[in-house]
This record gives C-alpha cells, sequence and structure tokens, in this order.
C-alpha cells in the first residue's frame, strides 16, 4: 500500500514537470543570463513568498468570520459582540500583513540593493543611478520577467491548496493542531533560502564564465524538483 501511495505522489508531481519544462524554455526563448535568472527567482521569491503569506493569514480570518456569522445565533443576546469580533479580526489582520510586509518585504529590498550592485538592471533613459534600485527597478524587473510567474505559482500550488485552519464541525478535533502558525509562516521563507541558494551559484557560474543553458537546466531541475516528496 506505501508503494502505491508513492507511486500516486510521483504521478501527481507532473504539474512540478511543467512548471520546469515552460520556465526552461521561458530562459531559453528570451536567450537569458545570469543577471536574467537571478532576477527572475528574485521575482519570484518575493511575489509567490509575499501571496503565501497573505493566503496563510487571510484563510484563517476568513474562516473566523465565516464560522462567527454561521453561529450568529449564539450572541444574539448581544448583537455588538459579533461586529466587535470582526473589529478585532480585522486589527489582527492588518497587524500581521504590515509585520510582513515590513519583515518579508525589507528583506527582498535589502537583497534587491545587493543584487543591483552585481547585475544592475539597464533602465534606458531613466536618471536613476544604477547601483540604486528604486521603484523604477521594480517596475522594469516586473514587466521583464513577469512571465516566469506562472512557473513560480504552479511549483509552489501546495501552499495555497493547503488549509492553515479548518472549523468544519465534522473534521476531527486533531485537524485543529495540524497545522503549527511557525510552520506555516517558515515556508515562505524557506524557498527564500532555496531560491537564494540558487542566485549564489548563477553568481559562481557567472564569474567563473561557466554560463550555458546547460547550467541553467541543472539549476531549474533543482529549484522545480518536488522535493516535498
Amino acid at each position: 500500500m506505501a508503494t502505491t501511495n508513492t507511486q500516486d505522489s510521483w504521478l501527481s508531481s507532473w504539474p512540478d514537470a511543467l512548471a520546469f519544462a515552460v520556465g526552461l524554455s521561458v530562459a531559453w526563448w528570451g536567450h537569458w543570463n545570469a543577471g536574467d535568472l537571478i532576477w527572475s527567482l528574485w521575482l519570484s521569491s518575493f511575489v509567490v513568498g509575499y501571496s503565501i503569506i497573505v493566503w496563510m493569514i487571510a484563510q484563517p480570518a476568513m474562516e473566523l468570520a465565516r464560522a462567527s456569522w454561521r453561529d450568529r445565533a449564539l450572541v444574539d443576546s448581544n448583537p455588538k459582540m459579533l461586529l466587535t469580533f470582526w473589529l478585532i479580526l480585522l486589527i489582527g489582520v492588518l497587524f500581521f500583513l504590515a509585520f510582513f510586509t515590513a519583515h518579508f518585504g525589507g528583506f527582498h529590498y535589502v537583497h534587491s540593493q545587493f543584487l543591483n550592485t552585481f547585475f544592475p538592471v539597464d533602465l534606458g533613459g531613466h536618471s536613476e543611478r544604477p547601483l540604486n534600485a528604486g521603484m523604477a527597478t521594480y517596475k522594469e524587473v516586473l514587466r521583464r520577467y513577469w512571465y516566469f510567474l506562472p512557473s513560480a505559482f504552479l511549483a509552489h500550488r501546495a501552499a495555497f491548496l493547503r488549509k492553515p485552519l479548518s472549523l468544519d464541525r465534522n473534521a476531527p478535533l486533531q485537524s485543529l493542531a495540524a497545522n503549527k502558525p511557525g510552520d506555516l509562516f517558515a515556508e515562505p521563507y524557506r524557498n527564500v533560502l532555496r531560491m537564494h541558494f540558487l542566485i549564489f551559484f548563477f553568481f559562481f557560474a557567472h564569474f567563473a564564465k561557466l554560463e550555458n543553458f546547460a547550467v541553467y537546466a541543472v539549476v531549474y531541475a533543482a529549484y522545480f524538483f518536488p522535493w516535498r516528496l
């Protein structure tokens, strides 16, 4: 039975193979160099990682709001209780969003300054200093590499299929404690570490004059490999 489950799991990883093929095709079609690959990984790290964080915050909030509305009859004696609960819930959501925006976004901001020192983004006629990554830099990075994002989202689809909190009355009590908050919020940061290890490899490949499509293919295979299995 275990062998069958393992085979089913590997068969279910075909979207990862598709994401790998699409990501590699994008790099080949665009004739990307090390700088292009590095900035595409940075963009996917920030956008996909932040989206995961938003999902980890929003899904439990929506679940609590839905459950409180479903059981609103329990607070009929004091209708203000439901409104107060929703207000507290909103404050909590805004607090966590602000915290992770500053923490996760700040990390990527500092890293972008470092990247732009070695791989400055050509802004054409803009007057912005090449070594200072600013809003014009980020807009240009998004314009150039946005089409890598679908592959990155596909590779991390499991995070968006997960429910951090479930208050289904038919669900076993063990499911309420199945997902620890620390583990849930650690996932985007683990993805950051993996992507940034690959970025460091691109640094080495660039300065060692090892830039070629075979090297890129190996690195992309490491990125899209379904390590969760």
